[in-house]
């Protein structure tokens, strides 16, 4: 895998690969493709020298820095397996996490929570920088189908899962290079995830970098408010973010030109609608969507060559087989049903670590959507997410994208909420200065009874996660405590 991506696609040494555009108290920096190849040989050699071998594992305890994916690769160069980690994790959390992957050292910044009583070798980034002028380690290559990395998602049952990635996974991405990107080498691409979102490490990094193209990451501690300056500054043609970002860089002004900005990306959640129609009134650009998961990144998605249908969230990419499920067997055209992706996928997982590897000719992702003719996917949710309303499944997505559109909602999120035993209601969480009598008289002219909420809960923010997505489970949490 880091073999693949520092080949750059044949980009020469002196070309740009990373920028860390300049902010209002920081300048910036620039990283050539001939540097970052010598950092990442370097820093592999200096793994080995500690200690580490192929097949170890590597926890990663570093913030938003850029020692964060060079050591990634330079990991995955030698066979070694790296363990990203987010660097909002307590020690309470990071310690369950260093249980379950059982680490043989740990990449710490100095400032990360580690875990509790671990007695595990550190490796400090200063000493990471000291590795940058190493000589060069030989990758090591081997089956593409061996493990490659793990990184941690929620469980359905609330706790982490560690998700196994082959070095095949990087081949499968080549697929979002056209599906969903359009992405060229001379493309400059801004991310504003942070290093340890899987999301930001492939899109914003690895993607750019298979291709020979410059990368882009907002420094830690950014503010929204300054993201369109630094667009139209460092001339930035793909900008990618979570509908989160989006939604607050919309509150901020916008410079009167970004001249070189093609297209937005959007991953992490579903973008509503609002926040697509707004951001292309306010540059003129269209944001492209895709839809996936830890376990396959992204595989459904729209594209500037084939832009998704409105209200869907695109088609399958090229290469992909995709299939939504009622039951055992595939639903028929524009019927709900459970949302899947073959087994032979090369981008899919190899399993959970602990668990038997994946073997089934279909990976159900737990996610609700449904299939148009065309092939277009409408998302409508998650399985868990679903809401029942007299034995009626609704979709939240359904009954916020009717609520967005009125009056006085700037921002909201529909929940089933259990008020007894044995009775439960539709929610509506908003955010903005709407009536509550003009909202039920909305949603009485824009849903079936049945998905009309009975609840109307004004709140100054709705709960977001650090990757920008929808918290629901706290509003659930909040209305019963």
């Amino acid at each position: 895998m880091a073999a693949y991506v520092l080949a750059g696609a044949g980009a020469p040494d002196g070309r740009i690969a990373f920028e860390l555009p300049a902010t209002r108290t920081a300048p910036g920096s620039t990283i050539s493709y001939g540097t970052l190849r010598t950092h990442v040989r370097g820093i592999a050699t200096g793994l080995l020298s500690h200690g580490l071998r192929p097949g170890d594992r590597l926890l990663f305890r570093l913030g938003n820095r850029l020692e964060f994916p060079l050591a990634y690769l330079a990991a995955l160069y030698v066979g070694i397996i790296p363990v990203p980690t987010s660097a909002q994790l307590t020690e309470t959390e990071v310690t369950a996490l260093c249980d379950i992957c059982q680490p043989q050292a740990i990449l710490t910044d100095g400032s990360t929570a580690l875990p509790l009583r671990h007695g595990l070798p550190l490796i400090t980034t200063n000493r990471l920088r000291e590795m940058h002028a190493l000589p060069p380690a030989p990758p090591v290559m081997g089956d593409p189908n061996r493990l490659a990395y793990i990184i941690f998602t929620s469980g359905t049952s609330g706790a982490p899962r560690g998700v196994c990635h082959a070095h095949r996974a990087i081949w499968a991405r080549r697929m979002m290079h056209h599906g969903w990107y359009g992405l060229t080498e001379n493309d400059r691409m801004l991310h504003a995830g942070a290093f340890n979102w899987t999301y930001t490490l492939g899109t914003g990094l690895m993607d750019p970098w298979s291709i020979g193209a410059t990368a882009l990451v907002t420094p830690e501690g950014t503010p929204v408010s300054e993201l369109p300056a630094i667009m139209a500054q460092n001339r930035i043609s793909i900008f990618a973010a979570a509908p989160g970002v989006y939604r607050q860089m919309l509150r901020h002004p916008f410079p009167d030109k970004l001249p070189a900005l093609r297209h937005g990306l959007s991953a992490g959640e579903q973008l509503p609608a609002p926040i697509r129609h707004a951001w292309e009134q306010t540059t003129g650009t269209a944001i492209h969507e895709a839809l996936g998961m830890s376990e396959c990144s992204t595989f459904i998605s729209g594209s500037p060559a084939h832009p998704a249908p409105e209200g869907s969230s695109g088609r399958p990419q090229p290469g992909r087989r995709v299939a939504i499920l009622d039951g055992d067997r595939v639903a028929d055209v524009d019927m709900p049903g459970e949302l899947a992706v073959a087994g032979s996928d090369p981008g899919l997982m190899l399993g959970y670590l602990g668990a038997q590897p994946l073997s089934q000719n279909w990976f159900r992702t737990g996610d609700m959507a449904q299939m148009a003719a065309d092939g277009a996917v409408t998302y409508l949710g998650r399985a868990d997410d679903m809401m029942n309303a007299g034995g009626y499944r609704v979709s939240p997505l359904e009954v916020e994208a009717a609520l967005s559109r009125a009056d006085g909602v700037t921002a909201c999120a529909a929940v089933e909420l259990q008020t007894s035993p044995d009775t439960s209601l539709i929610a509506l969480y908003y955010v903005g200065d709407g009536d509550e009598h003009a909202l039920r008289a909305h949603a009485q002219e824009k849903l079936a009874r049945y998905k009309q909420p009975r609840l109307y809960i004004r709140l100054a923010d709705l709960p977001y996660g650090a990757n920008g997505k929808l918290n629901r489970r706290a509003l659930r949490d909040s209305y019963e405590a």
